[in-house]
């Protein structure tokens, strides 16, 4: 990871908490719920308070919007996750996922073995890129499920998973909590 200035500010959420909103001052880097599971893991250095910065506000907009259940495009903020070519690839997917709608880890992982000409591949691979997701929220991560409808992989926890399934008007009645694991 390259150690480059970045801003922070916090988000104050009735229902989440509060949450923490990264920026390297042109494009979001960081959005993480309060003891999200690797809280700020993709960026290195001191940060700096960014109230001010226009990206950063735009992105307070957005979760505005967002959270008075509306559908703000993911289109309209500049997102630079940090991470690996094919955990990039995720990202990308989960964000072509539409409001109200899940898919599950092995139908990204299916859709990712035909692109790349192979008959099979992990879906494993793509709940770890699902959980190291470090823009939570916009790029929604919380609409993969686990395969009949577990609500397995959410690092910010089940419960807030679970809301924000809810707030976007999915289908959760035939969905269900793990009884272990590791992100509960």
């Amino acid at each position: 990871m390259a150690e480059f200035q970045i801003y922070e500010s916090v988000y104050k959420s009735e229902m989440l908490g509060d949450i923490t909103v990264a920026s390297d001052g042109k494009n979001i880097v960081g959005l993480w719920l309060s003891g999200q599971k690797y809280f700020e893991a993709t960026i290195e250095g001191t940060t700096k308070s960014g109230d001010e910065l226009p990206v950063i506000k735009k992105t307070k907009k957005w979760l505005d919007s967002y959270f008075a259940g509306e559908n703000p495009p993911i289109s309209d903020l500049p997102l630079a996750p940090n991470g690996s070519a094919f955990r990039k690839r995720v990202w990308k997917k989960l964000c072509a996922i539409a409001y109200g709608q899940t898919r599950t880890y092995g139908d990204i992982a299916a859709e990712l073995a035909r692109e790349d000409g192979k008959t099979r591949m992990s879906a494993q691979a793509v709940g770890g890129a699902v959980g190291h997701n470090p823009i939570s929220i916009i790029i929604p991560c919380h609409r993969v499920v686990g395969a009949n409808g577990n609500l397995t992989g959410y690092a910010g926890g089940i419960d807030k998973k679970i809301y924000l399934l809810k707030h976007e008007g999915a289908y959760t009645q035939n969905m269900f909590a793990p009884k272990t694991g590791t992100a509960l």
